[in-house]
């Protein structure tokens, strides 16, 4: 046997070994910090800061939160655009970094209101809070604006400023300085034939975001695409969409929507949680792999119950992938929490490594201290999990 066959097959027995130790052993999670306003995402910087998007608790409430090592909060901007959606507060959703620049995705916020049939139809909000929602936006700042800053707000007028096409730089007393662009500016609705209903629209969502180079790919929760975005011209194009699965329920609607709430890049493919809509059947969500070479699509990891984010990493020279699942049962009262999970491979059996979280909605990990970090949408949290 060659060596490469002998490293190759040690390595599978030793983390085969590692899954078997920590099988069965679930654990809670440790509040990093409380009193957010609806975190949706994370990412770390390079700084080892958490930088977290809110959707916020109100119209234009939204806010970008810097967390330390400490847990210590501190507000990057604030004013964003946010406004109460049919399904709840909607602002700033995904967040990922290129170098010293954030890129935001901003959801749907009102831009619409419920149809006659609630959960089912949406008519244009007449008085949005924003005209900045379906968008993408860009920050620039400094690594001492990430160390020190006491907060930017982004007003009205800022707003407008950016939807008409302009930079606006934010200035502080202290001299510090931060500059916000909008980078692509979507469609906040399609019309979409209702039978009995005039008039009836589908929201773009913008849910998740991954930058690669110039090029950033959006998930939209609400259109079940992923869009592809030229950073330096804004020019968008679709470059995945997902058809409706088939309900295996005895009630409900035949098809479910597929509901891609996150993006991640992964060599050569994306990797697009699919949550599944009502009358979310245990089982049917899954992990979607995108080739970006041909577009092709297929299942990369099945089975999951409402599927909202995956991590891909590497340990020991292997690839591994994490899993985050909002509830075991969007449909129980009260909600029962969701749970991280662990493969080995795309086939591998899981391991679950926390099972008490609640309203998860994103994760980030720290590979130095193999921490992973997991904002809670509903209780205004982000937790920690100790990964083995």
């Amino acid at each position: 046997m060659s060596s490469k066959k002998i490293v190759f097959f040690t390595t599978v027995i030793a983390l085969t070994i590692m899954l078997a130790c920590i099988d069965g052993l679930a654990q809670c999670s440790t509040t990093v910090v409380a009193g957010l306003r609806a975190p949706v995402k994370s990412v770390l910087s390079p700084g080892g800061s958490l930088i977290v998007a809110e959707a916020g608790n109100g119209p234009n409430t939204g806010r970008i939160s810097i967390i330390d090592a400490a847990g210590a909060r501190r507000t990057l901007i604030e004013g964003l655009p946010s406004g109460i959606s049919p399904e709840g507060i909607s602002g700033p959703s995904g967040v990922d970094l290129k170098g010293r620049t954030l890129y935001i995705t901003i959801g749907q916020g009102d831009s619409v209101i419920a149809g006659p049939i609630p959960g089912a139809t949406q008519l244009p909000n007449p008085a949005p809070s924003s005209t900045l929602f379906a968008s993408v936006i860009s920050i620039r700042f400094s690594a001492n604006v990430e160390a020190t800053t006491e907060g930017f707000t982004l007003t009205a007028a800022d707003q407008t400023a950016l939807k008409n096409g302009g930079r606006r730089t934010l200035s502080a007393a202290n001299g510090q300085s931060l500059t916000l662009e909008v980078v692509a500016d979507f469609r906040d609705f399609n019309f979409e034939n209702f039978p009995g209903v005039a008039g009836n629209v589908r929201a773009s969502n913008p849910f998740g975001v991954a930058v690669n180079g110039n090029t950033l790919f959006v998930s939209d929760a609400g259109q079940n695409l992923i869009r592809q975005v030229d950073i330096r011209t804004g020019d968008t194009s679709t470059l995945a969409r997902f058809a409706p699965g088939r309900n295996p329920l005895p009630f409900g609607p035949p098809f479910s929507d597929a509901v891609p709430d996150n993006v991640r890049l992964f060599g050569k493919q994306l990797l697009v949680p699919l949550l599944t809509g009502f009358p979310f059947a245990p089982g049917v969500s899954e992990i979607r792999k995108i080739n970006r070479v041909n577009n092709s699509q297929s299942t990369f990891i099945g089975g999951l119950t409402t599927a909202i984010d995956v991590l891909p990493i590497k340990s020991m020279g292997e690839d591994q992938f994490f899993t985050l699942e909002f509830s075991s049962n969007l449909l129980a009262d009260p909600l029962p929490p969701g749970r991280l999970k662990l493969f080995a491979g795309p086939t591998a059996q899981p391991v679950t490594i926390a099972d008490c979280l609640i309203s998860p909605s994103s994760m980030s990990f720290d590979a130095q201290t193999r921490k992973m970090f997991i904002t809670e949408t509903f209780t205004g949290r982000v937790v920690s999990v100790q990964v083995p």
